[in-house]
């Protein structure tokens, strides 16, 4: 191995080392050159720094840096305004947020570090000189359980890429498609079900969950099918049209051609409340959708900020997912169990306000005497929330 490679492995290394703890235990003691160009690396480099990085985020613990041209007087991170908040029960707004930076050597390098309280949300950049810079960035910060990360005492279950799958019901769009089933497991038993939408994300971070929840016995043997929306021969994403719809076909799509695959190759329970439709935003009024029309089928709905809006608006411009408060009112009660999640700080545009739209879906299901169950926070339109709350939440859907 040459010396110049050599090097360079050794400062990856060394970048990939620090963290925001060890970051302010530094600036604390004070930053050697050495420490300096690691900390550059660890941020993404001078390029990235110019134009201020994005937070290193460990669990609560945050590190931001920047580099700003030499006498610069003042640098700090501000949040912004947070008039837009909508008030979530049990939730407190946003409070104000700015620190400042400290100089780290010669170079302009400016860094600092702050903890954040669990589920604090804003919008922030940052300021040199009294002027703000770039555009606003969102911050959200959770404490992660144990049942994110992998553990070596603990057997990893199998996921596997499927062949693609040309939807018939969506005329030929194809779905990338994976399957995950856990350590140990026994093809004669009967399986518990699991399907989460928008699987190009989710395949990627939800089996350790299922790894760490099956292996502990707060879950019985699940298999989880993940699978992404269809996409059109030159590439186009057929993503709203399956989700956000109000009609059977995603439904259709599941039940008639995924699933007939899935049953062919696994006993699956045919109980609708050992059978769960997950997915996030558009994914997540999905998953109401397909347990809506068919709680025969599917009695558990795990929905994390639900897109509840007139995205799906129609001719008549008020088709969409907006009229399900409405409909859970009006329509005879079926028999399903959801959870919702949704942040003050998710969006706000033409389609509609999606923090009001989660609360008067909670309010519908409340007055209508569903069983849910809402977890609320100060987050904007990301999964991070979801994924802080995921093993609850399915401790919570499969619970007796």
């Amino acid at each position: 191995m040459n010396l110049f490679l050599l090097l360079t492995m050794f400062s990856i290394q060394s970048a990939e080392s620090w963290t925001p703890v060890k970051l302010q235990e530094a600036l604390k003691r004070g930053i050697t050159n050495t420490q300096e160009t690691e900390i550059q690396q660890w941020f993404g480099g001078d390029e990235r720094l110019k134009r201020g990085s994005d937070p290193k985020v460990d669990d609560l613990k945050v590190a931001w840096a920047i580099r700003v041209p030499e006498g610069t007087k003042t640098v700090s991170v501000k949040s912004e305004d947070a008039s837009n908040f909508v008030d979530m029960p049990g939730v407190q707004r946003p409070k104000p947020f700015d620190i400042e930076l400290r100089k780290i050597g010669t170079q302009g390098l400016y860094a600092g570090t702050s903890t954040l309280n669990e589920g604090e949300s804003f919008r922030w950049r940052y300021v040199v000189d009294m002027k703000p810079v770039g555009n606003p960035r969102d911050i959200e910060c959770y404490t992660m359980p144990p049942e994110s990360k992998s553990d070596p005492s603990v057997s990893a279950g199998s996921l596997e890429a499927q062949p693609q799958l040309e939807s018939k019901v969506f005329g030929g769009t194809r779905h990338d498609w994976w399957v995950y089933t856990p350590s140990g497991f026994d093809a004669s038993k009967e399986s518990n079900l699991v399907i989460f939408q928008d699987g190009q994300w989710s395949h990627n971070y939800v089996p350790v969950y299922f790894d760490h929840l099956i292996a502990k016995g707060e879950l019985p043997q699940t298999v989880v099918v993940f699978v992404t929306p269809g996409t059109f021969p030159d590439g186009k994403s057929d993503r709203s049209r399956e989700y956000d719809t109000l009609n059977d076909s995603y439904t259709r799509f599941l039940l008639e051609e995924l699933l007939r695959i899935v049953q062919a190759k696994f006993k699956i329970t045919e109980n609708p409340m050992k059978r769960c439709v997950a997915g996030l935003s558009s994914g997540g009024i999905c998953a109401f959708t397909v347990a809506w029309q068919r709680p025969d089928k599917f009695g558990l709905v795990l929905s994390w900020i639900g897109s509840f809006a007139n995205i799906a608006s129609g001719d008549s411009s008020r088709e969409g997912g907006h009229n399900y408060p409405a409909l859970i009112r009006k329509s005879p009660k079926r028999s399903i169990r959801v959870f919702l999640q949704d942040g003050g700080n998710d969006l706000d545009n033409a389609h509609g306000n999606w923090p009001l739209s989660n609360l008067a879906m909670a309010k519908a299901l409340e007055f209508s005497k569903y069983e849910f169950r809402s977890v609320w926070g100060q987050g904007f339109h990301s999964d991070k929330q979801g994924r802080a709350t995921l093993a609850d939440s399915l401790r919570w859907l499969f619970s007796p």
